[in-house]
């Protein structure tokens, strides 16, 4: 098909000179082997033009579930353009979970895993830790799977579209678990200083909410699996919340997961937001960047000193952890990290001063931005040399490549 298309926000328009959405990966590969310059796209979850290209845009929503559970090596395959969500709901009834979700059930599976995208937890990594082995369709149009433990493997699964379409993903599944979701209101600014690593391990999944205003953290939500201590009756002097929640106070909790103490499935209360909601697009933007954890404290002063360039642009901001990995353009590549997310009002130039002034003050820190969202700069990682080896060998003719990639991972 033809005609233009733009993001879930709104803010990108994207370039392509066709459109395609396969129904087969024997259609992938046709489409890949014929073009000369070709992106793919997720569920257009991402706030900058990592997927546009002038030449062909596949969708890999249009691909078949195709939901297979392996019990024997505690897996799940599954096609690449399916949402975490309905994966979900498909493995819980099964009996099974993923170790993590992110805060929106929403995006797909691919999409997810090629930008580094994440939940939160001290001791949890990324959501692309999870994947076990993958199946790209590569610029010749042939179909290449890689495993962990493959020399390529680290370098294939944070691969920002680079390497290749991917169409299946296999990912590591444990035993289904409850989770209960208390949350905390109006934690002492001095006390997130004072007892940061307390409180981002308070819970198998830890979110802080604030506006970085005042003297106080607005809300702390508490995630819990079934066998963790209860929860405790304050939090370092944030009191539990009166009633249901919204991360912005004055938007409705309505479509948030339940909150209150109340176990409930793994899949509805690891994510934020209910499935069934269907996220508002063109009413913000986004930004995240990841600091070493250990440098928490510094990178909330950081952030302290441009509040006054942030504010206007700021609905509000997130911070999460997120444990370490090995794979090669992770933002947290060997790196224990902390994750400062901001979502700001959709103004381009609000959103790009308070960009600026986050960058400059977190640069010290060797910040990284998440790859999905409104960033400027990225600093080189340390296996960025040995991704464009892989890339220059799977894409010889350079079909996946865009101005995105080269500038802020290709370029020399």
């Amino acid at each position: 098909m033809t005609g233009r298309l733009r993001n879930w926000a709104g803010n990108i328009e994207f370039g392509a000179a066709r459109v395609h959405r396969p129904e087969t990966v024997e259609q992938v590969r046709r489409i890949v082997a014929g073009a000369e310059r070709v992106r793919v796209l997720g569920t257009g979850h991402s706030f900058n033009p990592i997927a546009d290209t002038p030449g062909d845009l596949i969708s890999v929503a249009g691909l078949p579930a195709d939901i297979r559970i392996d019990a024997e090596r505690g897996t799940v395959s599954v096609a690449g353009g399916v949402r975490y969500g309905e994966l979900a709901e498909r493995l819980d009834a099964a009996g099974y979970a993923l170790h993590n979700l992110g805060s929106l059930p929403h995006i797909s599976i691919a999409g997810a895993v090629a930008t580094g995208t994440h939940g939160s937890g001290v001791g949890l990594g990324n959501l692309a830790t999870a994947v076990a082995a993958i199946e790209l369709v590569t610029a010749d149009g042939e179909l290449v799977s890689l495993r962990r433990g493959d020399a390529d493997f680290p370098g294939s699964v944070v691969a920002l579209g680079a390497l290749g379409v991917v169409v299946r993903v296999t990912l590591d599944v444990v035993p289904a678990y409850r989770v209960s979701q208390h949350v905390f209101e109006h934690l002492p600014r001095a006390q997130l200083d004072a007892h940061w690593e307390e409180i981002a391990a308070a819970g198998y999944s830890v979110s802080l909410f604030t506006g970085w205003a005042g003297d106080t953290v607005d809300q702390v939500w508490v995630k819990r699996r079934d066998g963790d201590a209860s929860a405790p009756a304050e939090l370092f002097g944030a009191k539990p919340a009166g009633g249901p929640r919204h991360p912005i106070a004055a938007m409705s909790p309505v479509h948030c997961t339940e909150q209150g103490g109340a176990p409930g499935p793994w899949h509805t209360r690891l994510p934020h937001f209910k499935l069934e909601f269907t996220p508002s697009s063109g009413e913000e933007l986004q930004t995240e960047y990841f600091v070493a954890r250990a440098d928490a404290v510094a990178a909330f002063a950081a952030v302290d000193r441009v509040r006054h360039l942030v504010a206007p642009a700021l609905q509000i901001s997130e911070i999460r952890t997120v444990a370490a990995d090995e794979l090669w353009l992770s933002p947290h590549y060997g790196c224990d990290s902390v994750a400062l997310h901001f979502t700001w009002v959709p103004n381009n130039d609000l959103v790009l001063r308070a960009v600026e002034a986050l960058e400059e003050q977190l640069a010290p820190l060797g910040a990284r931005p998440h790859w999905g969202k409104v960033f400027r700069h990225a600093p080189r990682y340390p296996r960025s040399a040995d991704f464009a080896a892989l890339a220059a060998r799977l894409d010889p003719r350079g079909a996946f490549r865009n101005a995105f990639v080269q500038r802020h991972v290709l370029a020399e």
